[in-house]
């Protein structure tokens, strides 16, 4: 997530992500509605009668999205009623669903939440196979063959989880195209961050069909760039600077992190690689006595 430059970008792409999950659930309510699904015969005179669009609110601020009808106008859907405009419940939960790792009673579980138990056992179901349906498109979508730069990390959430709290890493891969676009490659769930589970992230990509990554930033973690290596060999690998930062920061003791880190801005935003040796050099002649495993680092 840090990868976004500004709150904006990201607002953006939750955003996104919300409309995609407010334009699906109200398919499955309409489902239990006329009890049959789309593309089955009607079992009444009631059927479905193309969409109308709607402006709907909500915390990543306005959307546009497309509200299904029926014939004989006795639909209201709950999570968009009619005349209303403002749309509460779904902020929560709507990264989770688009996240690869979860099944479906995990999905059924989150589309609850949203509904706080006010729907049967079988309209759930139906929401839930028309938001599945979605997801796993979203989730299996081509990529383009190649990009510029692919950042990646992994972000801890403390998630409920059958009545206890427990962690869990929501594995992030954002890429940059060739048209200069940052795009949200996927979303991947696991239980603690791991090379051997990003090397099935990046298998999954590949598979997309992503042939090369220029570049890849990502942590220090044990193993990641022999991982990224195996599957895109030609591929560059960048530690990220802010991980960097933060290794280093971690052995300087706290009224000194300020003056610490305006020195090491020295070495990383130097134009030329014979500037940040130098800069380097006399960051070390400042630091090595007090901190010599920080200035190592």
């Amino acid at each position: 997530m840090k990868q976004f430059k500004t709150g904006e970008e990201l607002n953006s792409f939750l955003a996104q992500l919300q409309k995609k999950g407010l334009e699906a659930i109200p398919n499955g309510e309409l489902d239990a509605h006329l009890s049959y699904q789309k593309h089955e015969k009607s079992l009444s005179s009631n059927a479905r009668n193309g969409f109308s669009t709607k402006k709907v609110k909500t915390s990543y601020g306005e959307s546009e999205v497309r509200v299904p009808r029926d014939r004989e106008a006795s639909f209201n859907p709950m999570i968009i009623p009619k005349r209303q405009s403002v749309v509460d419940g779904i902020e929560n939960v709507t990264v989770s669903l688009y996240a690869k790792g979860m099944s479906v009673s995990d999905i059924e579980e989150q589309i609850r939440e949203v509904y706080n138990f006010d729907v049967s056992t079988s309209t759930i179901s139906r929401i839930t196979e028309s938001v599945a349906n979605d997801i796993i498109a979203w989730q299996n979508r081509p990529l383009e063959p190649v990009y510029l730069i692919v950042w990646m990390d992994g972000i801890v959430f403390k998630v409920r989880e059958n009545s206890k709290v427990v962690n869990k890493t929501i594995y992030l891969a954002v890429g940059l195209n060739r048209d200069g676009k940052k795009e949200v490659l996927g979303m991947w769930v696991g239980k603690n961050e791991s090379a051997s589970f990003w090397l099935g992230v990046l298998t999954d990509l590949k598979a997309r069909g992503v042939e090369d990554i220029l570049i890849t930033a990502t942590d220090t973690l044990n193993g990641f760039t022999q991982t990224i290596k195996n599957v895109f060999p030609e591929s560059q690998t960048q530690i990220c600077v802010v991980h960097q930062i933060r290794n280093s920061a971690r052995y300087v003791v706290w009224k000194d992190k300020k003056e610490f880190s305006k020195d090491m801005k020295q070495i990383y935003d130097a134009p030329t690689k014979q500037a940040a040796k130098a800069a380097l050099e006399d960051f070390a002649n400042k630091w090595n006595s007090k901190y010599p495993y920080a200035v190592k680092s």
